[in-house]
C-alpha cells in the first residue's frame, strides 16, 4: 500500500510538471486533421483552462497527505490503483495531443474513466483531501474528453460538422455528467468543473453560434442546480 500512495504522489507532480516541458496545446492543428478544427465550437473560451492551476494543486496536496497519513488507509487505496492509470497516461497527454488528434482523444477518454472510477470509490472521509480533488479534475475530464471527441469527429468529416456535433456532445457530455453527480452526491466540485466548462463554451459562442450557446448556457444552469444539491447533502 504504502508504494502505491507514493506512486500517486510522484504521478500528480509529473502530471502537473508536464505543461512546463511540453510544448503548449490550444487545440489541434490544422494538419492533424482532413478537415482543419482551429477553434472548434465545442471548445470552451480559453479563460476556462484556468482551472487546470487547481486541479494540479490539489491533486498533489493529496497525494502528499495520502503517502504520509494514508498509505495503509483501505478507502484511501481503492482509488489508487484507477488514479494512477488516469494520471499515467495524463502526463505525457500534451505530448500525444501534439501528435495525434486521434490517441489524443483515446488517451483522455481512458483518463476520464479512470478517474471516474476512483472517485466512485473514494470514501467519505477525508473529503477535501480526496473525494474533491478527485471531483474536480474528473468533472473537468467529463467535458474535456467530449470536447476532443467533438473535434475529433467533425475533422474527419463523420456524420455532422462541427457545430452539430458540438450541440450533439455538449447534451451527451450533460447527460453523462448529471448521472455521474445524481450516483455521487457528495462531490458537488464535480459538477461546477463540468458547468464552468459549459459556461465557457457559451461565452465562446455568445456572439456566432447562438444555438450552442444558448444550449450550453442551459445545460450548465442544470449541472449548477445538481451541484448545489450535492452541496446540501455533503
Amino acid at each position: 500500500m504504502k508504494l502505491m500512495a507514493w506512486v500517486v504522489a510522484a504521478l500528480a507532480i509529473t502530471f502537473a510538471a508536464a505543461p512546463l516541458v511540453t510544448d503548449p496545446f490550444t487545440g489541434f492543428r490544422a494538419d492533424q486533421l482532413p478537415v482543419p478544427q482551429l477553434d472548434p465550437p465545442i471548445q470552451p473560451a480559453g479563460y476556462a483552462f484556468a482551472i487546470w492551476g487547481v486541479i494540479y494543486i490539489w491533486l498533489i496536496v493529496s497525494g502528499v497527505f495520502g503517502a504520509l497519513k494514508r498509505a495503509e488507509d483501505a478507502s484511501w487505496q481503492a482509488t489508487r490503483p484507477w488514479l494512477i492509470v488516469s494520471l499515467a497516461v495524463g502526463t505525457p497527454w500534451l505530448a500525444i495531443a501534439n501528435t495525434s488528434a486521434f490517441w489524443a482523444t483515446v488517451t483522455i477518454w481512458v483518463m476520464l474513466g479512470t478517474a471516474l472510477a476512483a472517485l466512485l470509490r473514494s470514501p467519505r472521509q477525508d473529503r477535501l483531501l480526496l473525494r474533491a480533488p478527485l471531483a474536480l479534475y474528473a468533472g473537468w475530464l467529463s467535458a474535456a474528453s467530449f470536447v476532443s471527441l467533438g473535434a475529433l469527429l467533425a475533422g474527419y468529416g463523420i456524420l455532422f460538422d462541427a457545430l452539430d456535433w458540438a450541440l450533439t456532445l455538449t447534451l451527451a457530455a450533460t447527460m453523462l455528467a448529471a448521472t455521474v453527480q445524481w450516483k455521487e452526491p457528495r462531490a458537488p466540485e464535480y459538477g461546477t468543473a463540468v458547468a464552468w466548462a459549459l459556461t465557457a463554451i457559451a461565452v465562446k459562442n455568445g456572439d456566432t453560434q447562438l444555438s450552442l450557446a444558448l444550449l450550453a448556457a442551459v445545460c450548465a444552469s442544470a449541472m449548477i442546480a445538481l451541484a448545489i444539491r450535492s452541496a446540501r447533502r455533503t
